[in-house]
């Protein structure tokens, strides 16, 4: 039969642990405000005019609640933009390779030529040539994000005997990602032409079986 425990036999209640005096607790919601506000604020009048003050009326925030979370405008665009990269884009699986494609390049192409982004790459590219923490932050978000689906696309397609072997996957990785943005971002065409994104996926397929 178990013995009753008493009161001297209980163990003592674990003291909480406190956050240190002073110490400043940072809120998530207000926290991704004020990240929308730098969208907002970059699309409105670039990196160069835009300012910590701009960005905290845009969020409906003080000041303090922006330096509390970084030191600089330099910082908060490094890490919204470094953010992107995390984000990535949503990887394509529909069983087929021109399905793949014609999937990503949906899905990059409204991303690319949302008013806000049309606005601001530009915008951070010319900050780039200036700034190499910029230029890599932005490699990071347009690379890697990118590049990690494209390959997942290249991958999937050799496995299904799609596309040979011994691609080369910087290669592919160009071929799928280059025209898109060329069009997009850099010459900036308004609208794309009808059946472009078609034409795209079957000229990309076409090539990557060709490497």
């Amino acid at each position: 039969m178990l013995e009753r425990m008493t009161n001297a036999d209980a163990p003592e209640p674990r003291p909480r642990r406190r956050a240190p005096a002073g110490a400043a607790v940072l809120r998530e919601d207000v926290t991704e405000a004020i990240r929308t506000a730098v969208f907002e604020e970059l699309a409105a009048v670039g990196y160069a005019r835009m300012s910590i003050e701009g960005i905290a009326r845009r969020a409906g925030v003080g000041k303090t609640a922006v330096y509390r979370r970084w030191r600089s405008k330099l910082h908060v665009v490094l890490d919204v933009v470094s953010a992107l990269a995390v984000q990535g884009l949503p990887a394509p699986d529909t069983g087929s390779l021109e399905g793949d494609l014609r999937l990503l390049y949906e899905v990059t192409s409204r991303a690319l030529r949302h008013p806000v982004a049309s606005q601001i790459l530009p915008d951070l590219q010319a900050e780039a040539a200036r700034n190499p923490e910029i230029a890599e932050a932005v490699q990071k978000a347009l690379r890697e994000g990118q590049d990690g689906v494209a390959r997942g696309i290249v991958t999937a397609a050799q496995e299904r005997g799609e596309i040979g072997a011994g691609v080369d996957h910087t290669l592919a990785l160009d071929l799928i990602s280059g025209p898109l943005y060329w069009r997009s971002v850099v010459i900036r065409s308004p609208k794309l032409p009808k059946g472009y994104l078609d034409g795209l996926t079957r000229a990309t397929a076409q090539a990557l079986r060709a490497l």
